[in-house]
């Protein structure tokens, strides 16, 4: 568990964690050189659960080296992953596990449900199972699924070697492309176990341009590192699942009229010539300056009377 500056929220999150039906856990907090009382309200839950808490520090560096410091520390034979500000079901681990153990199993996963009046949806969401189709496809086209909806085998987590730092706001999809690569032994629970709290526009997820490209790049990089998994799917497939994203997102940000987005994104997509003639009109107002850029959307903007 990752902590920086969760002082709201990190209590719930470990009672989740100290609550679940399966007992055997160890908690693994690192603090990320939080400036508010988090250090302070986990070292004494540390003291009031001993044994079943440790508290790590390191110096504002990320969740994802934090979650490569806690796996090192790690005993457990299975691993799950818990933001500071997110939480479980009662009974997560338990059916993650019982399903992972009894159909000997890599990996299972859950549904979720985020909750906050920044979410998109609260809408309880059970994805597919993704096992019984096409995994490769369906990843390409998504992280399959939150950092905290899944439990693996720490086997898997080594043998992929832990959380590359290279994305940071994707490293948890290049994970699970990186295990998905190396197994395809996995299993949906079909149930809501796992809680996404959105509380405000800091969260990695809110930087939408950034978010983009680094999915985009991490997508290449199982292409070219693991070509044999993509040799059923035609080069347009792959086009649309990967540099086609570009475009599609830089759309979808620009009839928002999110233009600070829309603008980053049809550069990349520009410079990727992920783009056909047709796109041209919105491409190259794009690669002006900002202000120009948002001047002209803004005379396409501007109500027009009679006769102009």
């Amino acid at each position: 568990m990752p902590c920086y500056n969760a002082a709201p929220y990190v209590e719930e999150a470990i009672a989740s964690v100290l609550r679940q039906t399966y007992p055997d856990t160890e908690i693994i907090v690192i603090d990320d050189g939080s400036r508010d009382t988090s250090p302070d309200i986990v070292g004494d839950l540390v003291k009031a659960h001993p044994g079943r808490i440790q508290l790590k520090h390191q110096n504002h560096l990320g969740p994802y080296p934090a979650r490569n410091l806690g796996l090192h520390h790690a005993r457990g034979e299975f691993v799950a992953f818990l933001d500071a500000d997110d939480w479980w079901r009662e009974d997560c681990l338990e059916k993650l596990l019982h399903t992972l153990q009894h159909n000997n199993a890599d990996l299972t996963y859950c549904g979720w449900q985020n909750i906050g009046k920044h979410a998109a949806s609260e809408e309880p969401y059970i994805p597919p199972a993704y096992e019984s189709g096409d995994p490769a496809a369906a990843f390409l086209r998504g992280c399959p699924w939150p950092i905290h909806a899944a439990l693996i085998r720490r086997t898997v987590i080594e043998a992929v070697e832990g959380f590359s730092e290279r994305r940071f706001s994707s490293m948890d999809y290049d994970l699970w492309l990186r295990i998905l690569a190396h197994t395809t032994n996995i299993l949906l629970v079909p149930e809501v176990l796992a809680f996404y709290r959105w509380h405000g526009s800091d969260q990695i997820s809110a930087a939408k341009w950034r978010q983009v490209l680094d999915a985009v790049q991490v997508r290449r990089d199982f292409i070219t590192r693991f070509p044999g998994m993509v040799t059923h799917l035609s080069s347009e497939t792959i086009y649309e699942l990967v540099d086609g994203q570009l475009l599609k997102e830089a759309y979808r940000a620009y009839w928002k009229r999110d233009l600070a987005n829309a603008q980053k994104l049809f550069r990349a997509a520009f410079t990727a010539r992920a783009w056909r003639t047709r796109d041209l009109k919105y491409l190259l107002p794009a690669i002006l300056p900002t202000r120009i850029f948002q001047g002209l959307v803004g005379l396409l903007d501007k109500p027009r009377g009679i006769g102009q």
